[in-house]
């Protein structure tokens, strides 16, 4: 099942528009998306994810999640720290580039999440509904690698600010304010009004998100250069890296008490990296950071991993937490 999902995505348009994009590069064509139209999609990008999170977080009841919440806050701020801090210290990559790494690795893939609760289910234990929720919730973690992103660049003095004034300029970025504005409108304007928007926000976002993914592989291939020196290190992160997320967070949620299903799900969500909806935060508020490194490890190395290997993986980490 992990490789028949391989081969669908490696010839999906968002994938496709990816390597669409480098070829294009790499050939010296004269595609080109201008800027004000790539800020334009960013826009609405970030604010489809956040609207669409929010709305699957108005399903739930907060005694539903409660047990999983502590989970997904202790999450929500390891994962994208843990990464950060090996980016820099480990593959000594620049903040702007650790940013990346950490949004990324502690963000979700959707595409993941889909083929763990499937596997769940095959399997015969398949994830309680309230999981949907807790995944959009990790998606915060995309916030917290923004945060951690800016500190460090004012500590370093690159862009130095008072602890006040750097929490506000964080706040102010259209990233966060798009994620956390969208996440908060579609958890309260209800079915109804959602139903008003979601052609829009929802039908569409697919189609802008192959445009997007076709100007990330054009900017992810001009800069192979830089990926090659740190390719090798970036490699045994992008498998190291699932592997020790899988198997710390299906203890967490196995402790929390969340059944095996849940567990095994959360965990997969942990151990993957996010190829959609982190890019588009991470471009709005570092543009300087150089896509060839972190995108194309998420996409090149983690995805096809955890497809193959991570999934039932991480499967096993939940069984053998459950004493099974």
């Amino acid at each position: 099942m992990p490789t028949t999902v391989l081969m669908e995505n490696l010839v999906s348009p968002i994938t496709i528009a990816f390597l669409m994009g480098m070829v294009a590069s790499l050939i010296r064509s004269d595609l080109e998306i201008p800027e004000p139209v790539i800020r334009i999609i960013s826009i609405y990008l970030l604010f489809s994810i956040g609207i669409q999170g929010g709305q699957e977080l108005s399903h739930v009841t907060f005694g539903e999640v409660a047990a999983g919440l502590g989970v997904v806050a202790a999450l929500v701020i390891a994962l994208p720290l843990i990464a950060f801090v090996v980016a820099r210290k480990v593959l000594e990559l620049p903040v702007p580039d650790a940013t990346g790494v950490a949004a990324l690795y502690g963000s979700v893939s959707s595409v993941t999440f889909l083929v763990a609760r499937t596997y769940a289910e095959t399997m015969g234990t398949p994830m309680d509904g309230y999981v949907t929720g807790l995944v959009a919730l990790i998606e915060l973690a995309i916030l917290v690698a923004l945060v951690i992103g800016r500190m460090a660049l004012s500590k370093a003095g690159e862009r130095e600010l008072p602890i006040g004034e750097l929490l506000l300029e964080t706040l102010r970025g259209r990233g966060l304010l798009l994620l956390g504005g969208g996440l908060a409108m579609g958890a309260f304007i209800g079915e109804k009004n959602f139903s008003r928007i979601e052609p829009f926000f929802v039908d569409l976002f697919r189609g802008v998100l192959v445009l997007f993914l076709l100007e990330m592989g054009m900017a992810a291939a001009r800069q192979l250069g830089s990926f090659r020196a740190v390719a090798g290190r970036m490699l045994v992160f992008g498998v190291v890296t699932p592997v020790a997320f899988g198997f710390a967070a299906t203890g967490l949620a196995t402790l929390a008490g969340l059944s095996l299903g849940s567990a095994a799900v959360i965990g997969a969500v942990a151990a993957s990296a996010s190829y959609i909806d982190a890019p588009a935060a991470v471009r709005a508020t570092f543009p300087e950071a150089n896509p060839s490194i972190w995108l194309t490890a998420s996409l090149g190395i983690t995805f096809p991993f955890m497809m193959l290997v991570g999934v039932p993986l991480v499967y096993r980490f939940a069984a053998l937490w459950a004493g099974f």
